[in-house]
């Protein structure tokens, strides 16, 4: 019989692989606390992974942005009333860059705060070097005695050494956001740990694709999800792991720990008596025709994959998935790394944006609402997330935005946020109403919430946290509702 391949294997299907989930990293009460709230609504704590990898529109492109670097305003005066991305390849790609700096900056403890505050006095330092060289020839002209021209050279010199000083401050800032945003592992070394995983993958389907030679049932029966995982998702999780670098061979048991976690393959035998026409010889040898027992044999095989994207909030702290989020958000800024993979056109082409309209904008509690959303534009999607540390997932999104925008309703998944809504017709929703759907993951229940902002259009934590057209006849096959806050 042909070995069995290493994971996980479960003689009956467990009802909830997360139940399953073993911590395996260090971590504090208060991370303790977060996992247990995730454990908490790990029913509802659905993501949008049909339209993850399904949609290609401009509602799933990525780019990621931060709160403490984002200027923020309500643009009531752009006339555009429709979500669509900017138009300038250029100028979107220069943005993109100066936030991902900006952003990797704040997550390295170089604030944006530092870097304008350097930048600012850059700027009085340079108005400084003109009123100094303007009195600095001023007095050169007047005097002829050698020893005050060097002086006033000299003095020359240490305004400029103010400037360089000032600009070395404003670039180490940047220069540390893109270094802590950056894989520090050996490129040879992701790869060979991507190929690795793609190898426990390859076994899997091998094992699972000679199932029934390699077995001895009557009857089989199989429940299989699809085998893959994004090596994006693999070599953050690894990096955010080891907080650092590592090689192929230090991963090597971890990488097997997340092929545990990832999937669970289990296997279910029944039996029983059934019967078969034979022919039988007595005693005398005469040979008859009999109707004759047997044990009939049925297999049922089921694989689950969890979605290795779904593993970084049960078995990271929350340092640790911060810098997860973060190298996601930038792609560890090497995008050539695995070229096929759907989160390169989401996270280089840039999120979509959408220009409030001004009547909308008359209602405070909804300008409160949409002004605390928008800071997060362009973050990724990170399943459990719950705060802009880590990078939110939908409900998160939605919960934490509320919360400061005067709800206090704590940390809520998707069914609790519909119970707590009272229904309203489309007809009548309104900006600041939240927006429901089914079955754009395989749960029960409502499985993803945006927040509604008028004319058809809402912000939700999709991939990344962006603004969406609900006309599309996605969102409007799963639709289920509009409901509104107490």
């Amino acid at each position: 019989m042909k070995p069995e391949p290493r994971l996980r294997f479960e003689e009956k299907k467990s009802p909830s692989k997360l139940s399953h989930a073993v911590m395996v990293g260090p971590l504090d009460s208060a991370s303790l606390t977060a996992h247990r709230e995730v454990r908490q609504y790990e029913d509802e704590n659905v993501g949008l992974e049909s339209a993850h990898f399904v949609e290609g529109s401009a509602e799933t492109e990525a780019r990621l942005t931060s709160s403490v670097i984002r200027s923020q305003r309500l643009r009531s005066h752009r006339k555009a009333e429709t979500a669509q991305p900017a138009s300038n390849p250029l100028s979107k790609w220069m943005q993109r860059r100066n936030i991902r700096k900006q952003y990797a900056a704040a997550k390295t403890g170089k604030t944006a705060q530092s870097v304008s505050q350097a930048s600012g006095a850059v700027g009085k330092t340079t108005g400084a070097v003109k009123a100094a060289a303007k009195k600095t020839t001023e007095f050169v002209g007047k005097s002829k005695k050698p020893i005050l021209i060097v002086g006033g050279v000299g003095l020359m010199l240490a305004v400029l050494l103010s400037i360089v000083s000032s600009c070395s401050v404003m670039m180490e800032g940047i220069g540390s956001a893109v270094a802590g945003s950056t894989y520090p592992t050996e490129e040879a070394e992701i790869r060979d740990a991507e190929a690795a995983y793609s190898a426990m993958e390859a076994d899997l389907q091998n094992y699972l694709g000679s199932y029934e030679s390699t077995h001895d049932y009557d009857e089989y029966h199989y429940d299989l999800d699809s085998i893959g995982h994004d090596p994006y998702v693999l070599t953050s999780l690894l990096t955010a792991w080891y907080q650092g670098t590592w090689t192929l061979d230090e991963v090597q048991d971890t990488l097997q720990m997340l092929f545990d976690k990832q999937y669970t393959l289990s296997r279910s035998v029944t039996t029983e008596t059934r019967y078969r026409m034979e022919i039988v010889t007595d005693d005398d040898g005469n040979e008859s025709e009999e109707e004759v027992p047997y044990t009939y044999s049925i297999c049922y095989l089921t694989l689950e994959n969890f979605n290795l994207s779904h593993v970084p909030v049960y078995i990271l702290t929350e340092e640790q998935l911060s810098m997860y989020a973060t190298y996601m958000g930038t792609l560890g800024n090497r995008p050539d790394l695995f070229p096929d993979s759907p989160y390169v056109a989401r996270y280089t082409n840039g999120y979509t944006d959408y220009d409030i309209p001004e009547e909308a904008l008359s209602d405070p509690q909804f300008a409160a609402i949409i002004t605390e959303a928008e800071k997060y534009l362009g973050y990724p999607y990170v399943w459990g997330g719950y705060n802009p540390d880590t990078s939110f997932d939908c409900s998160g999104f939605v919960s934490w935005v509320l919360n400061h925008s005067g709800w206090d309703i704590g940390r809520q998944g998707t069914d609790s946020l519909y119970a707590l809504c009272t229904r309203i017709p489309a007809a009548y929703a309104r900006p600041g109403d939240l927006v429901f759907f089914r079955g754009t993951y395989d749960t029960p229940g409502i499985s993803h919430v945006g927040i509604y902002v008028g004319n058809n259009t809402m912000i939700h934590c999709g991939d990344p946290i962006s603004y969406t057209n609900l006309n599309s006849s996605y969102w409007q096959t799963h639709l289920a509702g509009y409901g509104r806050l107490p």
